[in-house]
C-alpha cells in the first residue's frame, strides 16, 4: 500500500495546501443569507471574498470585505459574480457593471421555472441580448438544494467545476415532454 504522506491527492485531503498558486475571486452581490454562506464557503475554499450591497445598512455585521458597488479594483478576468438576490431594484444597474468590467462568470440565483427578471432590467438598460446570454440562470449544481446553505454550497460546486473545467452536473431542467430545458448540456446558457 502507497504511503499517505507521499500521495499529493491525500495530502490535500489531510490538509496540505494544494501545489501551486489559484488566484481566485468571489463576488457576492446583495446581503442574503444565501451569500453570507457563499462567502463563508468560498473564503474557505481559497477565495477571496467582497459582497456588494448598495444599501450599506444591510451589510453590517458581515465578516468580509464589503463595497457598495461593483468596482474594477476587484472585478477582472479571474473574478465570479454571483447575484444572490433577483428582487432587488439595483440588479439591472449590477449586472450592467458586472458584464461591463468583463468577470469570468456572472450568475444569478433563480427559480428555473420562471424567467429571470434580469432579463427585462437589462433590456430597458439597453444591454444587448448577446451580453444578457452570458448571465448563467440557474446558477449551481441541480442537487434539490431546500435552504440558504444548500444553495450556497451547490453554487459553490457550480463554479469550481466550472473553473476546473469540469460539467459538474450543470444539466438542469425536466424532460422535454414535461415543458423543461431537458437534457441541457453542462456549460450551456439559456435567457431565462
Amino acid at each position: 500500500m502507497a504511503d499517505p504522506h507521499l500521495d499529493p491527492a491525500c495530502a490535500v485531503a489531510h490538509g496540505a495546501a494544494p501545489p501551486g498558486p489559484t488566484t481566485r475571486a468571489l463576488v457576492a452581490v446583495f446581503a442574503s443569507p444565501v451569500a453570507r454562506h457563499l462567502l463563508h464557503f468560498a473564503a474557505d475554499a481559497g477565495y477571496a471574498t467582497t459582497l456588494v450591497e448598495p444599501v450599506w445598512e444591510r451589510a453590517d455585521g458581515a465578516a468580509h470585505r464589503v463595497a457598495s458597488a461593483l468596482d474594477p479594483s476587484f472585478l477582472d478576468g479571474d473574478t465570479d459574480v454571483v447575484v444572490t438576490d433577483h428582487h432587488r431594484p439595483e440588479l439591472g444597474v449590477v449586472l450592467r457593471d458586472a458584464l461591463a468590467y468583463r468577470s469570468r462568470w456572472i450568475g444569478v440565483i433563480g427559480n428555473v421555472r420562471h424567467v429571470g427578471p434580469h432579463v427585462a432590467a437589462l433590456r430597458e438598460l439597453g444591454v444587448p441580448d448577446a451580453e444578457v446570454a452570458r448571465i448563467h440562470r440557474p446558477i449551481g449544481l441541480d442537487i434539490g438544494s431546500k435552504t440558504p446553505a444548500e444553495i450556497a454550497i451547490a453554487t459553490l460546486a457550480g463554479l469550481i467545476a466550472d473553473r476546473n473545467g469540469r460539467p459538474g452536473g450543470f444539466a438542469w431542467g425536466t424532460p422535454a415532454a414535461a415543458g423543461g430545458r431537458g437534457g441541457q448540456q453542462p456549460g450551456s446558457r439559456s435567457i431565462r
